[in-house]
């Protein structure tokens, strides 16, 4: 099996090129839209993109959208707050553009409201849906 490395992480053939493929689509991409672009790579079966996605998932190289059931690579990954923090995402509805971003402010507001109500927060997933500035002009 070869590795390949990304920042601390070892990855696996299959994760480097559905994290590659995620880092060259400049949007967001479902699973099955991933392994339709990787079957020249070898890939066949849904089940290796999502081992692949789980796997980068949890090294916080990649997000869930979870309203349009698909993934996007990490824009802050050099950012070691992102990948404890709230991850937040601006969503164009009319191109599909995706902007990831990060507020340490609502970090903050929502540790204090979890913690006055003795929940016991894991992750936060904001996203706001919308029209970006090219499309609103």
């Amino acid at each position: 099996m070869t590795s390949h490395a990304l920042g601390s992480h070892a990855l696996t053939r299959n994760q480097s090129l559905v994290f590659h493929t995620l880092e060259q689509a400049g949007g967001p991409l479902s699973a099955y839209v991933i392994l339709d672009k990787l079957r020249d790579q070898g890939f066949r079966a849904p089940l290796q993109v999502y081992r692949a996605l789980e796997k980068l998932l949890e090294f916080g190289l990649v997000h869930r959208l979870e309203s349009l059931n698909a993934f996007v690579a990490c824009s802050h990954r050099e950012e070691q707050c992102c990948a404890h923090g709230t991850v937040a995402f601006a969503i164009c509805e009319r191109c599909g553009h995706v902007q990831e971003f990060h507020d340490h402010t609502i970090d903050h507001r929502l540790e204090d409201w979890t913690k006055g109500r003795g929940f016991k927060m894991e992750k936060t997933t904001i996203e706001i849906r919308g029209l970006c500035a090219s499309c609103s002009a």
